[in-house]
């Protein structure tokens, strides 16, 4: 669906959506990255686990740094988790790093295999590699894979915004957001979108 189309969907589903789509325009068409890629793009999303944008890019940088300038199966593997935490990492994230590329290495994850895939099995794939956890799937669908209906009700952005744009007391919880994005279903990746512009949009006007 063309993204001026998506943005018209979603302001016919909720009228709130309307001030912050005509102020964000249509929302991004994604294209999937490349299979080589993929892995990398995992890893980066690990990083970013409950961090703050400019701290999670420090620390990722020190990650490629440390892997000698490239994250591959066989860099994170060589590197090994000690001189990832010496990145900045913590244990977890760090351990997580390696057992996926361990789990990509003997086929237990198959990113290659990924485009053709449910997002529920790849979400399943994925988080079955200890200290990757939903959000990071989510993360990957969307940013990797182009993944146009995920609903990532954990992040906090997502609620945050989805609270500013229906100018909510109280931000509204996971488990109140899950089935809030049910109107939307097929174009919520764009929803959570927005969701983050309108939050960039507070910012900045604040």
């Amino acid at each position: 669906m063309p993204a001026a189309d998506v943005a018209k969907l979603i302001t016919r589903r909720d009228r709130a959506f309307r001030e912050i789509v005509t102020l964000s325009g249509p929302p991004p068409s994604p294209r999937p990255a490349r299979v080589d890629e993929r892995f990398a793009h995992l890893v980066r999303s690990i990083t970013f686990q409950l961090l703050a944008t400019k701290a999670a890019d420090t620390i990722h940088a020190r990650v490629q740094q440390a892997c000698g300038g490239t994250v591959t199966v066989a860099s994170v593997l060589a590197t090994g988790a000690g001189d990832l935490r010496g990145a900045g990492l913590n244990g977890v994230k760090a351990s997580a790093m390696v057992e996926l590329a361990e789990a990509v290495a003997d086929g237990r994850v198959r990113p290659g295999a990924h485009g053709r895939m449910s997002d529920a099995d790849v979400a399943r794939e994925v988080t079955s590699v200890r200290g990757i956890g939903p959000w990071t799937a989510e993360m990957y669908l969307m940013f990797t894979l182009a993944r146009p209906d995920v609903w990532p009700t954990g992040d906090f952005g997502v609620r945050h915004g989805w609270s500013l744009i229906h100018d909510l007391d109280e931000m509204v919880t996971e488990k109140e957001l899950r089935p809030l994005g049910d109107p939307f279903s097929g174009v919520r990746s764009s929803v959570a979108w927005y969701c983050w512009q309108a939050v960039h949009e507070s910012r900045e006007a604040h």
